[in-house]
């Protein structure tokens, strides 16, 4: 017997959860932003400036992408309300059955779209650029590096994130020594800037001939790319070194056989500031990346000092080895990976290695 009153119970509250989550994202605001930017695309000078143009085109695009998903999830709670009317007065119970996982689905997107409203950070919407550095622990730090390269990118495929390697630096017999890649995607900051933090590791070594058991440790930096729509930046070139060298990444004969690597390395005060690219095929790619690297840290050390707002943006790093770590890792004697700040822990490992951080991000978002 299909429970029908229950179905309508659970519609309601579903309902309920979309339309909150749809005030706290301000979908009204979003509709007049659209309205005024569409507005501004239509000016036939709008494309004489390139750059600026583009930034519009991609909010424009971001604006109507939330709207639409929005507008999608109550016009389904719709359809489902139809649709369970029909099963009730058929008395239809296949129909029925198909009522429920219809809310089931529904709900799974409500709690998404639920999760989005607790990102009110001012760059919460922005790309992010994520370093991983090796810590304490040598040839097992490194090769720990490299797993939590593979999380968070299977991480990012699963969220419909795009991922662009920066630079990769390999460890000396295994691993990686740190690895910088860029998240493309709609809040890609929002979801990961609780990720920043020491990462440790605990398990049997399997670079120990003694299956000994070992503690390693990685570091996560995560920046958010800032657009100075101002164009009131600028990098007074005298303050950075431009080191170039050749690539250790694939990439064929032109990547790897001439210096296309750039570092740059920015020196003022008491502010150093080290950006590298190597992935793209010429000297003057990576440059123009490092640059615009450089510029984002730039902006967000400036927006620090405007507005004070650290948590949002600094985060807390500190030193990679132990007892400074955010999460632990556990593998051996038991299976667990532990998120020290809130407390939420699971017992599948591989499911968390696999890139299902889902739960951890919630956790942190819910906390703040």
């Amino acid at each position: 017997m299909i429970a029908f009153d229950q179905y309508a119970n659970d519609l309601a509250e579903i309902r309920k959860s979309i339309v909150s989550a749809g005030d706290a994202l301000h979908v009204d605001h979003m509709r007049e932003q659209i309205a005024e930017l569409t507005e501004e695309m239509n000016q036939p000078e709008f494309w004489s400036d390139a750059d600026r143009a583009n930034r519009i085109n991609q909010r424009l695009g971001k604006l109507k992408t939330s709207l639409e998903r929005y507008e999608k999830m109550l016009s389904s709670a719709d359809d489902i309300e139809v649709m369970m009317e029909l099963a009730k007065e058929e008395n239809d119970e296949d129909m029925g059955a198909e009522v429920g996982i219809e809310l089931t689905e529904l709900k799974a997107r409500a709690d998404e779209l639920e999760l989005e409203t607790l990102m009110r950070g001012d760059y919460d919407s922005c790309d992010a650029i994520l370093s991983l550095h090796a810590g304490a622990g040598g040839t097992e730090a490194q090769d720990w590096t490299q797993m939590l390269y593979r999380m968070y990118t299977r991480y990012c495929e699963k969220m419909g994130f795009t991922v662009k390697v920066l630079d990769v630096l390999d460890g000396d017999e295994a691993g990686l020594k740190s690895a910088t890649f860029e998240v493309q995607g709609d809040h890609a900051y929002g979801f990961l800037r609780g990720e920043k933090g020491v990462h440790r590791l605990v398990r049997i070594s399997p670079f120990d001939a003694n299956a000994r058991r070992h503690t390693s440790f990685a570091s996560l930096d995560v920046a958010p790319v800032l657009e100075d729509e101002d164009n009131d930046i600028e990098i007074d070139m005298k303050y950075v070194r431009v080191d170039t060298y050749h690539s250790s990444g694939a990439g064929g004969q032109n990547v790897n056989k001439t210096s296309s690597a750039v570092r740059m390395t920015y020196v003022k005060d008491d502010v150093t500031i080290v950006v590298a690219c190597q992935t793209e095929r010429d000297q003057v790619q990576n440059r123009a990346t490092c640059l615009k690297m450089l510029k984002s840290r730039l902006l967000e050390l400036r927006e620090r000092e405007k507005e004070q707002q650290m948590a949002d943006i600094k985060g807390e790093m500190k030193k990679i080895e132990w007892g400074s770590q955010i999460r632990s890792y556990v593998f051996q004697p038991y299976t667990m990976v532990k998120d020290h700040r809130t407390g939420y822990e699971v017992g599948g490992i591989d499911d968390v290695m696999n890139g299902n951080l889902e739960g951890f991000v919630t956790a942190y978002l819910k906390m703040q």
